[in-house]
């Protein structure tokens, strides 16, 4: 389970996040929705570890700063940032070796084939198109096969076939009990895969729905956000 608590993010006087508080559970696909500038990368970026912030987040019951949840989440930056000098396969390498991942050969193996970069295995990190980039982003935080997903933007860049494969993983693992938080802009690009819905404006949280809750309120997700989004309110 992925848990924040009163998340706060500041930039001198910017409140990027402004006491956020949400859960992903186990099985369970949450999508952080936003306009740009909302505060959705820097949220992301605070629960992967990589910014100082206030408040609590927890990767299945563990501080996310600390080894032991580093371990089991895996995350997915909106920008690639492959190692420029190291190829593809040893990309892999580093993240299986670095996680005592026993199998990471095989799992490397079957991860290059479903997004079509078994080809592309021996090119350096400086060589590979913005899509193969973000494949090798992919492959790279599924290695270890983590319990909590992170992922900031995921399709951009990708080829149609990438985005249905990565879908179609996402699916498996919600099935394996993994919680998972998308961040988009584009509400299309997640419409079959989210559990839960996350609204972002000004760096607060200003809804949550489930799908459950869409059905019984009678709303629809794109006219929620429209209607947030556009009038800056917040909802209950």
């Amino acid at each position: 389970m992925l848990e924040v608590s009163n998340l706060t993010k500041k930039y001198k006087r910017l409140v990027a996040n402004d006491h956020i508080c949400f859960q992903v559970a186990p099985g369970e696909i949450a999508v952080l929705l936003g306009p740009n500038g909302a505060g959705k990368s820097t949220a992301i970026k605070c629960i992967a570890g990589l910014l100082r912030f206030e408040g609590e987040i927890t990767v299945c019951g563990e501080p996310n700063k600390t080894l032991a949840a580093k371990r089991k989440f895996g995350y997915i930056p909106e920008i690639p940032a492959p190692f420029e000098t190291l190829t593809v396969k040893e990309h892999l390498e580093f993240i299986g070796r670095a996680y005592r991942v026993k199998d990471w050969k095989e799992r490397a193996g079957r991860l290059l084939e479903r997004l079509d970069m078994v080809q592309h295995q021996n090119k350096l990190g400086r060589e590979l198109s913005k899509g193969m980039q973000q494949k090798l982003n992919i492959c790279c935080a599924l290695l270890a096969e983590p319990k909590v997903l992170l992922l900031d933007e995921p399709f951009v860049g990708l080829d149609p076939h990438a985005i249905k494969e990565l879908k179609k993983i996402l699916g498996e693992y919600r099935a394996a009990g993994a919680a998972i938080l998308l961040s988009t802009h584009m509400i299309d690009s997640v419409e079959e895969l989210w559990d839960k819905a996350l609204i972002m404006m000004n760096g607060r949280i200003a809804a949550i729905r489930t799908r459950a809750d869409l059905a019984a309120n009678g709303e629809d997700l794109e006219e929620l956000f429209f209607s947030i989004t556009e009038g800056g309110g917040i909802r209950a």
